[in-house]
């Protein structure tokens, strides 16, 4: 599949392997994975994180390789079901994180062209992201702005 914003291809990443069930050695308790997953969005950190920490330090010190194996949900749904779940979902977060960053560095370099590049696909991904969550998990009247990232990014 071709790249948004350019005409090359990109390199194809790895694929998980098929798995129907969570491997023995890994008999944690559901409960406790959601337990754990829960205290780790306390702690402030994103789904991706989490499924890092789970995978590194796992529960009571047993990894976790797939927390959906485990416990047949998806960590962003388990942060929904214990209200747990981000303001905004992970990957507008972080889109939005690289465009105020852009933008700070485009007023002290306002003759990198490059970057002012960079700058307009990522608020055009971040406008596309937008109407894809509107009225789901985004309020049906929100429109991205620089002065709303802003604002939304230091809560």
């Amino acid at each position: 599949m071709a790249r948004m914003h350019t005409r090359r291809r990109g390199s194809s990443g790895s694929d998980k392997p098929v798995a129907d069930e969570a491997p023995e050695w890994s008999d944690v308790d559901a409960a406790d994975i959601e337990a754990r997953v829960v205290e780790l969005a306390e702690q402030g950190k994103d789904p991706s994180q989490i499924g890092l920490a789970l995978r590194d330090e796992g529960v009571k010190g047993v990894p976790i390789p797939d927390v959906k194996l485990a416990t047949g949900k998806k960590v962003t749904t388990i942060l929904e079901e214990n209200d747990a779940d981000p303001e905004l979902p992970e990957d507008l977060k972080n889109l939005m994180e690289r465009a105020v960053r852009l933008r700070d560095h485009m007023e002290t370099n306002r003759q990198d062209k490059s970057n002012r590049r960079a700058l307009q696909n990522t608020e055009s991904k971040i406008r596309r992201l937008v109407d894809y969550y509107r009225g789901n998990k985004l309020d049906e009247d929100f429109t991205y702005n620089y002065d709303v990232a802003v604002e939304l990014l230091e809560k």
